[in-house]
């Protein structure tokens, strides 16, 4: 297993982060200025993470793992890897998600505790509905971690 920067060539990628942000023109939004990190396993892109810098801080923008590899420990592992990254940087790493409660644990496991709430966030930004685990994802939750220095 090995984590990588991606520099050129993010769209590459875009399969796989679709499955995390499935509005392309979003993606586009953050991916140029993004830091894309991707863990590899035997030279198969497993899961990857892109982090921006924000005016309030560095936000997590999409995170995902390959559906065959999910829930065998590699997006903690990568999560991981992006903690070690940015506490040299800043203290706190947000990250803004659906109201799924899959994804929510995920977060929660890893270390994430609630911030705030953009309301109507999925119905003002996307260009048609959005659902994750048969809801209809309306509103943007934000977790942020603590990162130990």
């Amino acid at each position: 297993m090995e984590i990588k920067i991606v520099t050129n060539d993010k769209k590459q990628f875009l399969d796989l982060l679709l499955l995390a942000d499935e509005q392309e023109s979003m993606i586009d939004k953050y991916l140029e200025r993004g830091t894309m990190f991707v863990l590899y396993d035997k030279d198969i892109a497993i899961s990857i993470c892109v982090v921006t810098k924000e005016i309030y801080g560095y936000e997590i923008k999409n995170m995902v793992t390959h559906p065959c590899f999910q829930r065998k420990g590699y997006g903690g592992r990568l999560l991981s890897y992006v903690f070690d990254y940015y506490q040299k940087m800043c203290d706190v790493l947000f990250v803004g998600t659906g109201e799924s409660i899959s994804t929510t644990s995920f977060y929660k496991n890893c270390g994430f505790v609630f911030s705030h709430k953009v309301k109507n966030f999925f119905v003002d930004h996307y260009d048609h509905k959005i659902f994750e685990d048969g809801i209809q994802l309306v509103d943007m939750i934000y977790f942020k971690k603590e990162l130990l220095k």
